[in-house]
């Protein structure tokens, strides 16, 4: 028998890391072990990151926004900032965040002023704070109404 890829077994890991807060299964066990070559459609979609953040995983269900990230790596640490937008719940995203981050590494710090969260690891912050969709004409106002949009600012302590 072989060994699964480093793909799958990232997959795997993406996928654990994610586990309850995948598509409502919270309260649903995983299986203890997953064949390598069985992993759902989805899996690969829950194995992406914030851009300009390594680490970070992008909750499912959101996406980047029309802002493009901005990434700048000074000598005294990194600064990044990248929006990404879903049609969920700020409690959901929260949930996520606060169950994968330390997972990662990362220890959650104390509550942050209008809902955000922030995290810190080795020298880093990360930020996460909801902010009102921009909206440059009437449609796109309605379209957004129902979306979370979350701002993610990586910066040095």
């Amino acid at each position: 028998m072989t060994a699964p890829s480093a793909t799958a077994r990232a997959t795997l890991a993406a996928l654990l890391l994610a586990g309850p807060a995948l598509a409502g299964l919270a309260g649903v066990p995983l299986p203890a072990t997953l064949s390598a070559w069985a992993a759902p459609a989805w899996a690969a979609d829950s194995a992406r990151y914030v851009e300009g953040m390594g680490d970070v995983p992008v909750m499912p269900g959101l996406a980047p926004a029309e802002e493009a990230p901005l990434v700048f790596d000074k000598p005294a640490g990194r600064i990044a900032q990248s929006v990404m937008a879903g049609a969920m719940d700020r409690n959901a995203v929260l949930s996520f965040y606060n169950q994968t981050m330390p997972q990662l590494g990362w220890s959650r710090a104390p509550q942050r002023a209008g809902g955000s969260a922030s995290f810190l690891r080795e020298g880093e912050e990360l930020r996460l704070e909801f902010v009102e969709p921009a909206a440059p004409n009437a449609a796109r106002a309605v379209q957004k109404a129902a979306a979370t949009v979350v701002r993610f600012s990586l910066i040095p302590r």
